[in-house]
């Protein structure tokens, strides 16, 4: 089947724009997660992905240059992947939390890239951008918002002219047939198995009957017919079948994802309580691994650090027992060991957990979720010395990594703990930028303009890049305004 056109009906600037109005809104959302380590594995998938595209022809450099190409997480715990424009994708926790394997997962994810590669989106709303980005923008933020409150998210859209394009936002079964057949070449581009696509089809057409609401395919599980089903099914036909062995890591990443997607009290009870099920032995390693993972960072979450250490230890101990260390999933529990010695305030022995769970290769490298909870315990040493190389290592990540808001927010933590106040305005507005609110950027650029008036000692090259960004943010500020 041939690609359903080019979208030239809208710009790649323009969708672009549409889905930073978006993002900006996402950002806000309490439900909004930036996880280090869920995000960590999610952005692994899709940069295995986006490079499959390329290689594939799928996504243009053009496109790629104008596009975003970003992940963001939700807590909401349905079954669910969503494609936005200006080459955003979400994902809730809700399918981070059912997903059995790395294939599964990324086989959502391939058919929502493919959305976005084939301009599905622009296509969609094209013939709808006369009503301007900003509708657009609110009917998609209205059914994320009526995926959890169904009232909320009507009161969100943009009224009778909103519902009456409705229709025309609904991905047609051609683009479904498109992304499928797009998105199974990427899976199997990047190396995955195909047989992903298969299992997870069938799991979304179950979670279909129970928390399809209807609304905007951006934000709802497709139907997945029978005849999708079928489709991938003969293709598997012409391949060797494929064996999937449980994977440690894996498992412990759902427990993550269906832990933090509980914002009750019940829920982290209830996966305490698991760690206490006298059937648990009788479960396979990987199982066993996932229930008191779950368990640890649910009683650290109930700030019980007691019951959270003793899972630890339980956990600890299986993993030294049954897994070759220097494995993803003993890095994956050395990093929950410094995670809740962090959240009981011991930096020194989340530094120990640190490095005994990595290794010495991972923390040269530091990776994200390493580099975090080292500069989270540096910081919280109470030594300057140690706050100054956090401080080191979290600048030259954010020269690489200018958008990343919770790398920006540390680097302004380790700022205050050395008494640069003006450098850690500076870092707090750098963060907000990087969610696209240049409003509150400008504020806190405005506040350190104000201490520099205030006279006492103060760094000119510092004080010469806030009237720099101050100027540049408030010009990005205005441009949102006129896109209104």
């Amino acid at each position: 089947m041939p690609t359903l056109g080019d979208g030239a009906d809208m710009s790649a600037n323009a969708e672009r724009r549409i889905g930073d109005n978006i993002a900006r809104q996402i950002y806000r959302d309490p439900d909004y997660t930036d996880d280090p380590v869920l995000m960590d594995y999610v952005r692994g998938i899709w940069q295995r992905l986006m490079q499959a595209a390329r290689l594939r022809g799928d996504l243009s450099p053009e496109l790629d240059e104008a596009f975003a190409w970003d992940i963001v997480l939700d807590r909401d715990r349905t079954v669910n992947a969503f494609a936005l424009p200006g080459g955003y994708m979400g994902v809730n926790l809700g399918l981070l939390a059912v997903v059995t394997n790395e294939d599964e997962l990324a086989s959502v994810m391939a058919h929502e890239l493919s959305h976005i590669t084939q301009r599905h989106i622009s296509r969609l709303t094209g013939q709808s951008s006369k009503q301007g980005p900003l509708l657009i923008a609110a009917m998609i933020l209205g059914a994320l918002a009526a995926s959890r409150n169904p009232q909320a998210g009507t009161a969100m859209m943009a009224g009778g002219q909103a519902v009456a394009i409705q229709g025309q936002l609904n991905f047609s079964r051609d683009m479904e047939r498109e992304a499928d057949r797009v998105g199974y070449g990427v899976l199997t581009q990047a190396d995955y198995a195909p047989e992903g696509f298969v299992t997870m089809f069938e799991k979304l057409q179950q979670a279909n009957r129970f928390n399809d609401l209807g609304g905007f395919p951006y934000l709802r599980s497709h139907p997945m017919t029978t005849a999708r089903i079928a489709d991938m099914q003969a293709r598997l036909q012409l391949l060797p079948p494929t064996t999937f062995s449980p994977s440690v890591a894996h498992n412990l990443l759902s427990a993550r994802a269906q832990v933090m997607s509980h914002t009750d009290t019940e829920g982290l009870r209830s996966a305490l309580s698991a760690a206490s099920d006298p059937l648990l032995p009788k479960l396979t390693l990987a199982r066993q691994a996932g229930v008191l993972y779950g368990a640890a960072l649910a009683a650290s979450l109930q700030r019980d650090f007691e019951s959270a250490e003793r899972q630890w230890s339980r956990l600890q101990a299986l993993m030294q027992a049954q897994v070759p260390a220097q494995t993803q999933a003993v890095r994956l529990v050395g990093l929950l060991g410094a995670e809740l010695s962090l959240a009981s305030v011991k930096p020194a022995q989340a530094l120990q957990r640190l490095e005994q769970g990595a290794g010495k290769a991972l923390m040269s490298a530091m990776l994200r979720p390493e580099l975090f909870l080292w500069a989270q315990a540096m910081t919280l040493s109470g030594k300057a010395e140690q706050a100054s190389q956090a401080a080191q290592q979290l600048q030259t990540w954010v020269a690489n990594w200018p958008r990343d808001a919770q790398a920006w927010q540390l680097l302004s933590a380790a700022y205050q703990s050395q008494g640069l106040r003006l450098s850690a305005v500076r870092a707090e507005a750098e963060g907000r930028a990087a969610q696209l609110d240049f409003a509150a950027a400008v504020n806190r650029l405005k506040a350190a303009q104000d201490m520099m008036r205030q006279g006492g000692k103060i760094d000119h090259i510092e004080a010469s890049i806030i009237d720099t960004r101050a100027r540049e943010f408030a010009l990005r500020l205005r441009e949102q305004s006129l896109q209104r």
